[in-house]
């Protein structure tokens, strides 16, 4: 097997060498070591992934290249242990190839705010490739691995899927050990997988999910095999079409995209219904009180002291306000200073208590479809196509991305995007929501609808 290894990872690094070269280059690795990719290829045992390279995101521990979260506060640090995710990879069979570049600390829509800067659409190197996963989804989107490892708090892996035209999927909380992935927000953080077809995702989901007794919100579920699902039959199943994600004034074209998805879904033998998932407009408002609450305390850590950048200043206090000046963009200190506000004195209960408090209804929403004969839901994946790189400047503007994924996230559902068309010569996704540990039947719809689309899910 070593020779085909051999022969996969040079293929790979010659892709990635190709679209990297120039003033224009995508700029989708953060960290390459093509000689130690080549030793694992060498040492790679027999498995499922049988010497697969696979592009893992720059937040997610490995010992062999850094882990630095796109920020220049923990520019060069290697992790002295291994996430369990890459374990797996390496057990069955796959190729760490390289890390890839983010939003810094998985803190953004679009892959721009990285202290190693943008990561470029494959589609179209003008425009963003989504966030904050963007160059795990490029890195398969340019035909340089067929599968990779990033990471979703509030659609990160299923938003750039969507705009890069791959398959994207976000599973249950809990399926997958978050051990060596580092903490954004930790009641949301989880490890997903990017594929270039259905079968890739499935066959990198299977790979690495599973209880892990090292991450005590993992869950001892069994783990179905996601690629036998693509010769189930949809016919009895019921796909709940939510009002709430078909606002009046999404663009027509994405709309006739996924109509034309539905009637695929039903000529296959589903039934569509129309349901209603009521505080979904309250996603977004929640998701950032939440979210950035849980990441002030998080990255409490990273003050200059046991790790990563040290900055010098006035005695203690001076060293951290300069480090963690220094060290973290903009983005992230924004987030760092809204959550801190929202856990202060006198705001808890106002903020966060309450937006948990709503995070229960968004939740409650999708527990009362599943449980009224609804057995998965089908919306958008994202608003628009990808946008040009520098035309969203306003945060909130850059948050409302997230509008139809952060759902899934504060409910813990399992999600996930293929491609269903274009608008424009841009992909768009299509998203496929099921209940809680339910993604083999996810799977089962996704492989029919890929069938079904065939050359018109490029197009």
């Amino acid at each position: 097997m070593s020779a085909a290894a051999r022969a996969a990872v040079a293929a790979s690094a010659a892709r990635a060498d190709e679209v990297n070269a120039g003033a224009d280059g995508l700029n989708i690795f953060a960290w390459r070591d093509d000689a130690d990719a080549i030793a694992q290829a060498d040492a790679a045992p027999d498995g499922p992934l049988a010497g697969l390279p696979v592009a893992v995101k720059d937040n997610i521990a490995t010992r062999t290249l850094p882990t630095t979260c796109g920020s220049r506060i923990l520019r060069g640090y290697v992790s002295p242990y291994e996430s369990t995710v890459v374990a797996r990879l390496r057990a069955a069979g796959g190729v760490v190839f390289g890390k890839t570049n983010m939003d810094e600390f998985a803190m953004g829509s679009s892959t721009e705010h990285s202290a190693y800067g943008p990561t470029r659409n494959p589609l179209a190197p003008d425009r963003v490739p989504g966030g904050s996963s963007g160059g795990s989804a490029a890195a398969v989107a340019a035909g340089i691995v067929r599968v990779a490892l990033g990471s979703e708090t509030g659609g990160s892996v299923r938003q750039p899927a969507a705009l890069c035209g791959v398959v994207g999927v976000k599973p249950t909380y809990g399926r997958v050990s978050r051990y060596g992935l580092v903490a954004f927000a930790s009641s949301l953080d989880q490890v997903g997988v990017f594929g270039a077809t259905v079968d890739d995702a499935a066959l990198a989901l299977g790979a690495i999910a599973g209880r892990d007794p090292r991450d005590a919100t993992s869950v001892d579920v069994p783990v179905p095999d996601y690629r036998a699902a693509a010769d189930r039959p949809l016919a009895g199943v019921v796909i709940g079409k939510p009002r709430e994600y078909f606002p009046s004034d999404l663009e027509p074209r994405l709309r006739e995209r996924c109509d034309r998805a539905l009637d695929l879904f039903r000529a296959a033998g589903a039934e569509i219904r129309d349901v209603s998932l009521p505080h979904t407009a309250l996603a977004i408002p929640v998701y950032y009180i939440v979210a950035p609450a849980e990441a002030s305390s998080n990255l409490a850590r990273f003050d200059g002291v046991r790790y990563g950048l040290r900055l010098d200043g006035d005695g203690l206090r001076g060293m951290y306000e300069a480090t963690r000046s220094g060290g973290f963009g903009p983005e992230v200190t924004r987030r760092i200073m809204l959550g801190t506000y929202v856990l202060s004195a006198g705001y808890y209960d106002a903020y966060y208590r309450k937006a948990q408090q709503v995070r229960r209804l968004i939740t409650q929403d999708f527990d009362r479809a599943f449980t009224s004969g609804v057995h998965l839901l089908f919306t958008p994946t994202t608003p628009t196509p990808a946008f040009p790189i520098g035309a969203t400047t306003d945060p909130y503007e850059m948050y409302l991305n997230d509008i139809f994924t952060a759902t899934a996230n504060l409910a813990g559902v399992p999600a996930m995007s293929q491609p269903i068309g274009r608008v424009d010569g841009l992909p768009v996704g299509g998203q496929l929501i099921a209940p809680h540990f339910a993604e083999d039947r996810m799977f089962a719809a996704a492989f029919a609808l890929e069938r079904a689309l065939g050359p018109e899910a490029a197009r």
